[in-house]
């Protein structure tokens, strides 16, 4: 176990906001987390658990204790001719769990490839892209309830999985840290490239679809796409996709014939890309104090040398009240705001 007092979280933060924690407490086991939340000053201070912190915005120093696992391990629990099951630890990285995957020939997580944050992050965001979300191969998950410290295994249906949302997100709710997850991968090609233009890439790249073709055309797109956090600190996707109404989108495609759109849950609503709405509004290469849209993709706000997270707070802002302005949407930041 690891406790430090004033401690800076610039290197655990993807924004690179050089704020600081009241105390930093970091375990490598479940027993240990079990006496750190029985502990009575523990219970006392405010606290959050962290991954990477490729998913937060700090607006100042944290006067609390920040709790991150060094739970780590790649386990085959359960295999078949047909599939695997892995069971691995909260604080594996999740692009190393694709690529271990990938090099072993199990299909499911190549989709997920690039994707930054570690394993028990993931499965509380239900991380996603190219039209693959960790829901469709997760199995299980295992916590502990930060109140009675009682361990629990939740299914997939138990987490409640939706864009962006799992029941670990639910602040209303009893609050749960994540130490193990269990994925299901295939071992039988099975691919999904309907996402937009990822079929026709593929081919151009790897002639002949392969599974390590697959994921170096999507980290090759990442790359191609978002910003560096050595070179600027971000988080990714700063807002989710908005869902609305098939009526509110046939509405806007009136006005804006070009509007793009893709299929969400039910048929009566539409996800419409929020880096296209963020677009239309101007801000594309936009700033405001330290802090700025990417020149290159709409959707992620930037760190541009000396923000702090009242800058991007701001500037996030900024966003929110033109894309509803002018679109009547309201846009949901996928990052979640500290302090």
């Amino acid at each position: 176990m690891r406790i430090e007092e004033h401690f800076p979280l610039e290197n655990h933060n993807t924004f690179r906001l050089p704020v600081k924690a009241r105390w930093f407490i970091e375990y490598d086991n479940e027993d240990e987390l079990l006496r750190i939340l029985r502990d009575e000053y523990f219970r006392e201070c405010d606290s959050i658990h962290i991954g990477s912190g490729s998913n937060l915005l700090f607006l100042n120093d944290y006067n609390g204790i920040i709790l991150h696992s060094t739970i780590k391990g790649v386990n085959i629990e359960e295999e078949t001719d047909q599939a695997v099951i892995l069971r691995i630890g909260a604080a594996e990285i999740w692009d190393d769990i694709a690529a271990f995957a990938i090099s072993r020939g199990w299909y499911g997580a190549e989709n997920l490839s690039g994707i930054p944050g570690e394993c028990g992050a993931a499965a509380v965001q239900n991380i996603g892209a190219y039209g693959v979300e960790l829901k469709d191969i997760i199995q299980s998950v295992e916590a502990c309830d930060r109140n009675t410290c009682e361990k629990h295994i939740f299914s997939r249906e138990d987490c409640r999985y939706s864009y962006r949302y799992s029941r670990f997100k639910d602040e209303s709710a009893t609050p749960y840290i994540i130490t193990h997850i269990r994925i299901r991968l295939s071992k039988s090609p099975a691919f999904t490239l309907h996402y937009s233009g990822l079929m026709e890439q593929i081919v151009a790249r790897h002639p002949g679809i392969i599974l390590p073709g697959v994921r170096e055309t999507i980290l090759s797109i990442r790359k191609e796409k978002l910003p560096d956090p050595a070179q600027y600190g971000n988080a990714g996707s700063f807002f989710m996709n908005p869902v609305i109404t098939v009526l509110h989108f046939e509405a806007l495609k009136a006005a804006y014939p070009n509007i793009p759109s893709f299929p969400a849950d039910g048929d009566m609503v539409k996800k419409v890309p929020a880096g296209w709405l963020i677009e239309q509004c101007g801000f594309r290469g936009a700033s405001k104090g330290g802090a700025g849209v990417y020149h290159k993709q709409a959707l992620i706000l930037v760190n541009l040398g000396n923000a702090s997270g009242q800058d991007i707070a701001l500037l996030a802002e900024d966003i929110r009240t033109a894309v509803y302005k002018r679109f009547s949407i309201t846009l949901t930041p996928e990052v979640r705001y500290i302090g």
